[in-house]
């Protein structure tokens, strides 16, 4: 199986060759986060999930979307900070950032997702919570987090909440 590539910090616009200015071009916050994500995975998979298996309390996945434009696997690291059962419970925030997470777009073109977890990977079903299960949810979400109440804040648009559903 071909290993996935990291889909952390991959912008809205296209990229270009050359120098760009404005959306395209590569953020200092976007290259911070990959290069974090990727030390990250590579030590959650050594490890299977033992070391760097919960940030803020919250059990940790990497999530492996299909790219919406190229159809490769992408994978990010992804908080967890709702589990019931077989549902999981995701938050598209973005660190507050106007633009969504390549994953959450990536998942809107192609729902079907794998979701490793403590040396267990599973095939799961992504859709974006109904307005009335977000209400139900974003009170119990940061709770867990109160930094996702603080991303709101940073942006204009409605933060999703994502439900990952067994297949």
């Amino acid at each position: 199986m071909k290993k996935p590539q990291s889909t952390a910090t991959a912008p809205s616009a296209p990229h270009s060759r050359g120098p760009t200015k404005g959306p395209a071009r590569m953020k200092a916050k976007d290259a911070f986060y990959k290069v974090g994500t990727g030390i990250h995975r590579a030590v959650f998979h050594a490890s299977k999930g033992r070391i760097f298996g919960k940030a803020f309390g919250m059990p940790l996945i990497e999530l492996v979307t299909t790219g919406r434009r190229s159809g490769k696997e992408r994978s990010t690291m992804l908080a967890v900070p709702i589990t019931n059962g077989d549902r999981l419970v995701l938050v598209a925030s973005f660190g507050g950032d106007e633009r969504h997470p390549a994953w959450h777009l990536n998942l809107q073109a192609n729902p079907e997702v794998r979701a490793t977890t403590a040396g267990s990977t599973r095939t799961m079903i992504a859709r974006i919570a109904t307005e009335e299960e977000r209400a139900d949810l974003w009170p119990r979400i940061t709770s867990v987090f109160e930094g996702y109440a603080r991303y709101q804040k940073r942006t204009e648009r409605p933060i999703p909440v994502v439900i990952l559903e067994s297949k």
